[in-house]
């Protein structure tokens, strides 16, 4: 016991004390508990004070390991009471770093943000085009599937404005979305038919698309030189055709014009501008009389072309359609491996029409206007629409 604050003799004062009561007040004590009165004290169970003092002593052991922290400026806030991680508690740091639960929300936050925008970009992807160089000429420049039917109508304009430069000589055109070149001439799954089996019908499609390039894409072929390779293709025993093509090639007349069967340019007048001509058609077969097989290509190709010694440009367009036949040797008189030629077709955009000889001739934007034209506008892009051989009109674009 104590007095006055004294610490007593009789009983060493226990750590956790908060102070003994006097002999007047431990006597009352006594009395009303002897008593029963209601209210009186009850000593608290050794259990409880074991918890007490123990808690107090955690308290103070915090406080003396915060006493010395500081920040710049200012001392740290009053001590808090310890507790026990765990059962309905948070994590250890969680209530004191505010800022860390906040980095987390907002890390959340910008992570669903992040997956809305992504879907709403792929649903509507020009929503992120139109704000890139160029505009959405990426999305509107995208590679078109293969033609697999004839179209029903003419193709829309490609983007940007319809005049072709030195760097971009495809701009506005179609054809910007058309395959390059050769890649643009796609064969069809080669199956047996008309008593030619599967490996003599692909054959006989993979040498007219052989034809078609040496005719058509071949560097050489388009600055006029003379196309030996695709003479070599055809049939020597189907003489009249062959003998019709030099001929015309060395001699170029109306009635007889390389033009009917090979694309060609005046290297004096223009030359093809880069190495891309644009491509798009289709190709399919059927059989043709027992022992042949018969393959039908319809392509557009489009030209970028250079003025020869200036800095103009300009789109020549052609569409060429070609029957070629592949007959078995063993039925009829024909070299193996050779394509005879059933028929052909071509229509022109951008070129004149009273010149023959042997080239094609493109108009350039310096040139004079026709102040007569004749003949139907005509959309060299529609393949919707045949033009009848030997017409002539007017391009309504290049």
């Amino acid at each position: 016991m104590s007095t006055n604050g004294t610490p007593s003799e009789d009983r060493p004062e226990r750590p956790g004390d908060a102070g003994s009561p006097t002999d007047e007040e431990w006597a009352e004590f006594v009395r009303q508990a002897e008593s029963g009165t209601a209210g009186a004290p009850k000593e608290p169970s050794a259990r409880a004070r074991m918890v007490t003092d123990r808690l107090r002593a955690l308290d103070e052991e915090a406080a003396r390991a915060r006493g010395g922290r500081r920040r710049w400026g200012r001392t740290s806030g009053p001590a808090e009471p310890w507790q026990p991680d765990g059962w309905r508690t948070r994590p250890v740091g969680q209530g004191r770093d505010g800022r860390r639960q906040k980095r987390r929300r907002l890390a959340a936050i910008l992570g669903t943000a992040a997956v809305v925008g992504a879907l709403v970009v792929a649903m509507r992807p020009s929503l992120l085009t139109d704000h890139l160089p160029g505009g959405d000429t990426a999305v509107d420049a995208a590679p078109l599937p293969a033609e697999t039917a004839l179209p029903t109508g003419a193709p829309a304009a490609g983007p940007g404005p319809d005049e072709p430069t030195r760097d971009e000589p495809f701009r506005g055109s179609p054809a910007l979305r058309w395959a390059d070149g050769p890649e643009g001439i796609e064969l069809p799954e080669a199956e047996a038919v008309g008593g030619m089996d599967k490996d003599q019908v692909e054959h006989a499609l993979r040498t007219t698309r052989q034809f078609l390039v040496e005719a058509n894409l071949d560097p050489a072929t388009l600055r006029g030189e003379r196309p030996d390779r695709a003479l070599e293709l055809l049939d020597p025993l189907q003489a009249d055709v062959l003998e019709d093509a030099r001929r015309a090639l060395s001699e170029p007349t109306q009635e007889q014009d390389p033009l009917m069967t090979f694309t060609r340019f005046d290297p004096d007048e223009a030359r093809l501008l880069g190495d891309v001509v644009k491509t798009r058609g289709r190709m399919t077969f059927e059989a043709g009389k027992a022992g042949s097989v018969e393959v039908h290509a319809d392509y557009t190709f489009v030209y970028p072309l250079l003025r020869t010694g200036g800095d103009e440009v300009a789109r020549t367009i052609v569409r060429r359609r070609l029957t070629t036949v592949l007959h078995d040797p063993e039925r009829f008189v024909a070299t193996s491996g050779k394509l005879s030629v059933l028929n052909s077709g071509q229509n022109f955009g951008n070129t004149s029409c009273e010149v023959n000889d042997g080239f094609l001739h493109p108009s350039f934007p310096s040139d004079s206007p026709d102040p007569d034209p004749a003949g139907p506008d005509v959309d060299p892009y529609d393949r919707s629409e045949w033009q009848p051989d030997g017409s002539c009109g007017t391009v309504t674009r290049t």
